[in-house]
């Protein structure tokens, strides 16, 4: 791994606290052979496992600092196998509750700053054919598209029970040392950084110019989101709850309402996320936001570290109608695209780490309780293998990512397709909510009756926890026919 470190990726260690871990994960479930040895099948896969000491970069790096401050990658020569790869029998491997509350106990936990930021654990009963592998890794070493490269990278797309090589352990291939610049290039260098100071000074004229009601149609204010009981200063403890959406129908859907997927999905989880907190007696008079990444790399770039701007979205509000708060979402998911578009990448790069560095700060000063927050969930969407994959001649049933908290707190869920499927993974802290298991419920009706809504104007969500102000009936009201 190149020595050089972003401010992006440094902030991820800097901020870093014992009730606020800066680690990502996933949980895969697996299923063995059908001629397999339940009891001792993951033991021996475990064993096969620690026999590969010598890791690869990034994953025999542990971090150089000075005086706290991260300066970049220091290599090892072996790993520490009892530390980074772990086996846990449980009760039962098929019980998701159970499982998601043993991840969230895993996930809550911190990794070994001493030591290279990742772990495997091995997760079995001895009775079942399925089993899971709950991997987490530091979030300095890269992006959610970075890290799931690097784990399929791992996988098969057919089954081989001889041939394998864990993930740390595989090489990859090193990026060639850039040659010194041309005078020529460096004042090509120069000239994008100013273009870029110019767009991201652009950027919060803008938003100034919104923040007068001058320039409405504009991306979010920072740090307007709505207080909830998801929201606030960061506290230790996790709650996890993992789901699936057929992701062929959300594509349909798509395709049918002139939308994305990304949107159809968002209008799914502000729904469930609005009645999750309406069963804490929250009732809201504007919508919620939601944090949008955005991957800032070319098409076919396969850059290490983090390359992402994070930007606030807008919502649905005073629609009880699931497809008229699709439009909502879409109109204003659309005008933080069309900001984005007439930006220069590292303009809108430069805006995420300006606005997450204030977050930080509150977050580190231990104001986030009494700052708003940028927003109240963030979702993200991954792109995954769209066939079957192996590990060895186990063949992977799906793939849940499970990030970290965002500093001023909320859900933070993330979906990664994988063969037709989303496989969906939700946390937050647990201080005020002990389970997020309802939340995916409510997203499953949420997106079912999204689609019947289509087709059936008189489908509506009868109470989703908002207040609206009593407007007089107009001639121009007109009911569905």
């Amino acid at each position: 791994m190149g020595k050089n470190l972003s401010f992006l990726d440094k902030s991820f260690w800097i901020t870093e606290s014992d009730d606020n871990p800066k680690h990502v994960a996933c949980l895969q479930l697996l299923e063995m052979p059908a001629d397999a040895d339940t009891k001792n099948y993951v033991v021996d896969l475990h064993g096969e496992f620690c026999q590969f000491t010598r890791a690869t970069s990034p994953f025999n790096c542990s971090v150089n600092t000075f005086l706290g401050y991260p300066t970049g990658f220091k290599p090892t020569k072996t790993i520490n196998v009892g530390y980074h790869v772990q086996l846990h029998r449980i009760e039962d491997i098929t019980d998701r509750q159970a499982l998601d509350e043993l991840v969230a106990q895993i996930h809550d936990q911190r990794l070994d700053k001493d030591k290279p930021l990742w772990q495997y654990h091995f997760l079995y009963d001895g009775k079942s054919n399925t089993y899971g592998i709950y991997a987490k890794v530091h979030h300095m070493y890269g992006d959610g598209a970075t890290l799931v490269r690097w784990f399929q990278a791992g996988y098969l797309d057919t089954p081989n029970e001889d041939t394998f090589t864990p993930v740390w352990s595989l090489k990859r291939l090193r990026r060639k040392k850039r040659a010194p610049s041309s005078m020529s290039k460096r004042f090509g260098e120069w000239l994008n950084t100013l273009r870029a100071a110019v767009d991201l000074f652009v950027i919060f004229i803008r938003l100034v110019l919104k923040l007068v009601r001058i320039n409405v149609h504009y991306m979010p204010i920072p740090f307007s989101g709505t207080k909830t009981v998801l929201t606030g200063q960061v506290k230790s403890g996790r709650a996890v709850t993992t789901m699936d959406i057929d992701f062929k129908r959300v594509k349909r859907l798509a395709r049918r309402t002139r939308s994305t997927a990304n949107e159809v999905l968002l209008c799914a989880f502000d729904i469930g996320v609005h009645r999750l907190l309406q069963d804490h007696g929250q009732v809201f008079k504007k919508a919620l936001y939601t944090n949008m990444p955005i991957n800032l790399r070319k098409p076919g770039e396969k850059t290490t570290g983090n390359k992402i701007a994070i930007v606030p979205v807008q919502l649905a509000h005073g629609e009880q109608d699931p497809y008229l708060r699709l439009r909502q979402i879409i109109v204003n998911h659309r005008i933080v695209k069309y900001a984005a578009q007439h930006a220069r990448p590292a303009a809108f790069s430069s805006y995420t780490i300006v606005i997450q560095s204030f977050a930080l700060v509150f977050e580190w000063m231990r104001l986030s309780n009494i700052v708003k927050p940028i927003a109240n969930i963030l979702v993200s969407n991954v792109p995954g293998p769209s066939h079957a994959r192996y590990l060895k001649d186990s063949k992977l049933l799906a793939c849940y990512p499970v990030s970290t908290m965002t500093p001023g707190g909320g859900v933070n869920i993330t979906l990664m397709t994988y063969n037709g499927v989303a496989n969906i993974g939700m946390v937050c802290c647990n201080k005020e909510i002990a389970s997020l298991r309802p939340l995916a419920d409510y997203v499953t009706e949420a997106f079912e009756m999204l689609e019947k809504s289509v087709d059936d104007p008189s489908l509506n969500i009868e109470d989703i926890g908002e207040h609206n102000d009593e407007v007089p009936v107009s001639i121009i009201t007109e009911p569905y026919h």
